[in-house]
């Protein structure tokens, strides 16, 4: 929730952003609110003038607050790369809980800016709430996939995006006029992270650390036990337990993988390959733009301006709808329908505001299949792409690999993120109408790739899932009694019960 909520604290629905103006904006920030972007610049231009006797100009200004924008990037970015270090030195909790603690220090630093003059706190704790995202963005779901049940993993592993939209909703809300849009509120609208982060803090240590991890690399037996029987509620847990001392037995020769030993590991490609295709496909399917051009697309349509922050409000709530329709309806139907269904439905609206912004001057009524289309990429997105990469990262690895992995995904989308808010603008500039035209064919080709190279993972074990990748099309043609013989690059044996119903594409 507090990433959804950072994302989207400092931007502006309410005025239409020259794309000069925000070369570094990462955009489905959804923006919030005109006076939070107006009372922060001007409080940047008041401090200099105190400072050095003179205002900043246009440019110096843009580019502080820009600076004050893309920093809460960088910071993910450095953040996720640390998400390695802290899940295997303190655990899924520990880490989550020490993480907590930046939010404490960042919402210190913000809130207080003012009262000491200085823009720099502002600036020091936007990239303090980013490396608290970049932490969380890859430890909540690498937390929630280890200790879900696997015909529950899917529900549990979109949970995270639900309560980033709702972050995202909340920044909107309490953005407006009415509530801390004023100019004497915007540093607590900015600290007010701290109230979460200290339910976080609080509430974390009534759950125990995950099972898996216990058990896995602390060959912590009873404390996995324990876990286990508060997660599920029930004490009948040997199941389980007999399925993760099995994991640990296939890994038991190998130790914690580096992110470099995993992008060696030739036996793991197809799943590194599509943990990068996800999440690139994710950040590059251009949901950042949509939200950079939505105001100017509301606007021409005939919504007033005073009334886009409200229209842009509800966006947010199409994201929250969209986004539980996803998690409910997950364990129904599986991973890939909702992912493939996701990125064509906004491969195909992205070409609709092409066309739409091409015909609106010649075909009035053209502007309002426009913003149709922005709610149907808003909502596609929410459905399946904006949760079900990170799920995946962590269905499609096993404990050794897992961590890496996630350093890998995390990594690629803070890097994806900010390359689409600073190429956007130019790229806008340069072919118009015709840029959602390049964002419709990654969304195409992220589609196809799910289809012909992932195959489906739910209700399945950890140990299937690698057995499905590792077999491919090649194995799969030996007949099934010497399948279950394989010994499959140190995972385990490998049953051929295990391939019934993989729904694997695998060339």
């Amino acid at each position: 929730m507090l990433y959804g909520y950072n994302l989207a604290v400092v931007n502006s629905p309410a005025e239409v952003l020259s794309s000069l103006a925000f070369p570094f904006l990462p955009a489905h920030l959804v923006p919030v609110c005109v006076s939070a972007l107006q009372h922060i610049k001007a409080f940047y231009n008041a401090t200099w003038f105190q400072r050095y006797g003179q205002g900043l100009g246009p440019a110096p200004l843009t580019l502080l607050y820009a600076l004050t924008v893309s920093i809460f990037a960088l910071g993910g970015l450095g953040g996720s790369l640390l998400v390695g270090v802290l899940v295997e030195r303190y655990g899924r909790n520990g880490a989550l809980s020490r993480s907590a603690l930046l939010v404490l220090l960042a919402g210190g630093f913000m809130g207080f800016s003012r009262e000491v003059a200085s823009p720099e706190m502002v600036i020091i704790g936007r990239s303090i709430t980013g490396i608290h995202s970049g932490i969380c963005l890859s430890v909540v779901p690498l937390y929630l996939g280890e200790i879900a049940p696997k015909n529950l993993r899917g529900f549990l592993g979109l949970m995270p995006s639900i309560f980033i939209c709702l972050g995202v909703f909340s920044a909107q809300v309490l953005g407006l006029p009415e509530l801390l849009g004023k100019d004497r509120f915007w540093p607590l609208f900015l600290s007010v992270v701290v109230v979460p982060a200290s339910l976080q803090l609080l509430l974390l240590h009534c759950f125990p650390e995950s099972p898996r991890y216990l058990l896995i690399e602390r060959n912590d037996v009873c404390g996995a036990t324990k876990a286990l029987q508060r997660f599920l509620g029930s004490p009948e847990v040997q199941d389980v337990i007999e399925e993760m001392q099995e994991e640990q037995r296939s890994l038991s020769s190998m130790e914690m993988a580096s992110v470099w030993q995993l992008l060696r590991e030739r036996s793991l490609r197809w799943q590194t390959l599509s943990v990068a295709v996800l999440n690139a496909g994710m950040q590059l399917s251009g949901i950042d733009a949509i939200w950079f051009y939505t105001n100017t697309i509301f606007e021409n349509a005939g919504i007033p301006v005073s009334q886009i922050p409200y229209t842009t409000m509800g966006t947010g709530a199409i994201e929250v709808v969209a986004g539980l329709i996803g998690c409910f309806t997950i364990e129904r139907v599986g991973r890939r329908p909702l992912i493939i269904t996701g990125f064509c439905a906004m491969g195909v609206c992205s070409a609709g505001i092409t066309i739409s912004l091409l015909l609106q001057a010649a075909l009035p009524w053209m502007r309002y299949v426009s913003v149709a289309c922005v709610v149907g990429i808003i909502a596609g997105f929410c459905m399946g792409p904006a949760g079900v990469p990170f799920l995946m990262t962590a269905e499609l690895f096993m404990q050794s690999h897992r961590p890496a992995a996630y350093i890998v995904g995390g990594s690629l989308n803070w890097l994806c993120n900010f390359t689409v808010g600073f190429i956007f603008p130019f790229l806008q500039m340069s072919a118009g109408a015709f840029c959602y035209l390049v964002f419709c064919g990654v969304c195409l080709l992220v589609a196809l790739y799910v289809y012909l190279i992932i195959p489906e993972t739910k209700n399945k074990t950890f140990m299937e899932i690698s057995h499905i990748f590792a077999t491919r099309r090649s194995v799969l043609s030996v007949p099934a009694q010497l399948i279950g013989m394989r010994k499959l690059d140190g995972y385990g044996t490998l049953e051929s019960s295990s391939l019934e119903g993989s729904g694997s594409s695998l060339p």
